[in-house]
């Protein structure tokens, strides 16, 4: 789908559909309102008899509108007036592609941007319109013989500003919307296919095609030379599996050699079966996500480059499979971490803390402003926030409080979660330095404090993504999250600079 921006009235505007928003008391938008008056009441008769009745996501189609220049006439229910904001907003935005899409509109004109009720400057909304529109028609049918459904007729969408004063920071959210959601589709596209294709191997390759795309360095390390480094976690997880492991670095330079790099450092096992320790058999095709961090980092790097943001980024992706075998790590077993530190692994399942640690240890030679680690770690993560709020762990309150406001503004967001010393207790060994389990309670609480212990050289937050990365059920998939936060972040900290 093409995205454009256009100032002017909407009357005017020719085409498939003119998009338009109607409030749950039946007052019309400002752009509705508009178009009522030039089409001598028209709009407000149809509201009024009751065919419309502005609740939130209610759409309702006209056809031959007095006057008005375009075929089709999409009213869109925007719910309470006093309640419209981020969340009505981005779902009305929704509701109007997918009810667009139904009809045979090849192009359509969406006047929701221009709504004051949102309490957001035209950039945000005009971002946000961009990167709703494409999640909404986004599908993945690759795997497929043929494709289920045929692609829909709508393939242009004029985004209506009020005025020519704000094309400019329309077209500036344009850019950075179309930017998350290429990087979205990308983390979604990895997440989504089958383990037998997303290997290791498969994600260094994808790497090395968006490095040699946006000219960053890639550099691929394979298992001797991760052995030279001593990287025993993550090879201990890797060792059950034919798969070869990778350890993928891709560095982005936007600004001078002088600023520390962000580094970005994404849990990539490809397939969990848990190993040893191995999972029950339901569901755990889903453990295919296991990547998601991995590919958020992958979708990170694609729209930080596409914006071309004055900062500098390093994406690091311990990448492997964790299966069971003749080879594999058994529980009891002890092995030695890259920072010299010694793990007694009592649950082979726990094993995305065993690759991301030997990664973190390895972030330290990029002198790293500040090092965030995505993943999805923990079961217990969902328990505690469910599906909507990612975990945020971080021994540096600012940085907390950063990435807080960028998934406030992405509408991507997560919760801050206690990294207290009292938690570290429940890590003890009596045969290791500590063990990689720390029981039942507080489950994603111990997984962040174990990570901790190899990040205390740098400022770090960690983003526990096991309920946020992927949909289960009817709507199975992979979200793309936290592509728009961690996009954010980069953006905030880029404009500082």
């Amino acid at each position: 789908m093409e995205f454009s921006i256009k100032s002017g009235l909407p009357e005017s505007r020719k085409g498939g559909c003119t998009v338009v928003g109607i409030f749950e008391s039946r007052k019309l938008s400002a752009a509705a309102a508009t178009l009522d008056r030039t089409a001598k009441g028209y709009l407000a008769s149809i509201v009024k008899r009751g065919d419309m009745d502005g609740k939130l996501g209610a759409t309702l189609v006209l056809h031959n509108v007095p006057n008005i220049a375009s075929e089709r006439v999409l009213l869109v229910g925007l719910g309470p007036e006093a309640d419209f904001h981020d969340k009505q907003y981005r779902d009305s935005v929704a509701a109007a592609i997918k009810a667009l899409i139904a009809t045979g509109a090849k192009e359509a004109s969406l006047h929701l941007t221009e709504i004051s009720a949102v309490k957001r400057d035209i950039h945000w909304r005009v971002s946000h319109a961009v990167t709703v529109a494409r999640d909404v028609i986004y599908r993945f049918d690759r795997m497929k013989s043929k494709p289920e459904t045929a692609l829909p007729a709508l393939h242009r969408l004029v985004i209506g500003v009020g005025d020519k004063s704000a094309q400019r920071q329309a077209a500036a959210g344009l850019e950075q919307g179309l930017a998350v959601a290429h990087g979205m589709s990308l983390a979604k596209d990895l997440g989504n296919l089958p383990a037998n294709v997303c290997t290791p191997a498969y994600l260094a390759e994808q790497a090395r095609e968006l490095a040699k795309r946006y000219r960053m360095k890639v550099q691929v390390l394979e298992c001797k030379d991760m052995e030279k480094l001593g990287m025993g976690t993550l090879l201990s997880v890797a060792q059950g599996s034919v798969q070869p492991p990778k350890l993928i670095t891709l560095e982005y330079r936007g600004a001078g050699k002088s600023q520390k790099p962000v580094v970005l450092v994404g849990k990539g096992v490809t397939f969990d079966t848990g190993g040893i320790s191995i999972k029950p058999a339901p569901e755990m095709d889903e453990m295919k996500f296991d990547m998601c961090g991995a590919a958020s980092v992958l979708g990170t790097l694609k729209a930080v480059a596409e914006m071309k943001l004055p900062i500098n980024v390093v994406g690091i992706i311990p990448a492997t499979e964790n299966m069971p075998g003749g080879r594999a790590t058994k529980p009891g077993d002890i092995v030695t971490s890259m920072s010299g530190q010694t793990i007694e692994i009592l649950n082979t399942d726990a094993e995305g803390r065993l690759i991301l640690c030997d990664a973190l240890t390895y972030a330290e030679r990029f002198e790293p402003d500040v090092v965030v680690d995505i993943a999805t770690l923990t079961g217990a993560c969902v328990i505690a926030l469910g599906h909507v709020a990612s975990g945020l762990f971080s021994n540096n309150e600012a940085i907390a409080k950063e990435l807080i406001a960028a998934g406030d503004t992405a509408n991507d967001r997560a919760w801050h979660m206690p990294l207290w010393d009292d938690y570290q207790e429940q890590l003890k060994s009596n045969f290791a330095d500590f063990a990689n389990i720390g029981g039942r309670p507080a489950g994603s609480i111990t997984a962040a404090c174990f990570l901790a212990r190899f990040a205390k050289k740098f400022k770090w937050a960690h983003l526990d993504i096991a309920g946020t990365a992927w949909k289960s059920g009817k709507e199975k998939g992979s979200t793309g999250r936290p592509v728009p936060l961690l996009t954010q972040f980069l953006v905030n900290r880029a404009a500082r600079k």
